[in-house]
């Protein structure tokens, strides 16, 4: 049976989009959205928790999105997780969980 690698996000932009180009002249949009999920404690207390998610967006949509989203923004974010490594100047170890999106709608 294949798996199942679907995300989907509603929450608000944490900062403006920042758009960089591959070698290939391959648009990749990154950003961090922050979603917030409100709930009672254990003494009936109204509290909120927030979870920050690190964006990224490639190619055309990448480029739609650039003109479309700013800091503070709400949006609907449909996408796939993926896990990057690599290994910093100094040999450390690094791994970073990001949102591929693969569609987005302003809300």
């Amino acid at each position: 049976m294949a798996g199942i690698n679907k995300v989907i996000l509603v929450g608000n932009l944490g900062k403006d989009p920042e758009i960089r180009y591959t070698e290939g002249n391959i648009a990749r949009l990154t950003f961090t959205m922050a979603t917030t999920e409100v709930y009672k404690d254990k003494n009936g207390n109204r509290a909120e928790h927030t979870e920050w998610h690190y964006v990224v967006m490639w190619r055309q949509l990448a480029q739609n999105a650039e003109k479309l989203l700013k800091k503070g923004m709400q949006v609907y974010i449909e996408g796939k997780l993926q896990t990057r490594q690599w290994n910093d100047k100094e040999g450390q170890k690094h791994s970073v969980t990001e949102v591929v999106a693969e569609g987005f709608q302003l809300l």
